[in-house]
């Protein structure tokens, strides 16, 4: 019997694919967004860019602003009960009011 693969984007059809409404070129402002230490992000992952991508098991949670790292930055996550910090993309975060 074939052996059944585990990537690291197993299960996740579904989430990483972007309704027929909002399918083309992501726009040049996502990708350019800028946050300030401190700031509360949402992280909702863009489809479209592949780079960058973290395990499905940060997606849609709610994080603090820590640092910038060249163009990404470092999201401090709550998980399980431990903080746990991520590396991600503006294009894969939303700032929360």
């Amino acid at each position: 019997m074939p052996i059944r693969s585990h990537g690291k984007q197993q299960g996740c059809r579904k989430v990483l694919t972007r309704t027929p409404r909002n399918k083309g070129k992501v726009s040049i402002v996502k990708q350019l967004k800028s946050f300030n230490v401190g700031d509360k992000v949402f992280i909702k992952v863009e489809p479209m860019i592949k780079k960058n991508i973290i395990h499905r098991r940060f997606f849609n949670k709610l994080g603090t602003v820590i640092e910038k790292r060249g163009n990404a930055y470092r999201i401090r996550v709550n998980d399980l009960n431990k903080e746990k910090d991520v590396m991600v993309l503006p294009v894969h975060l939303k700032r929360v009011k």
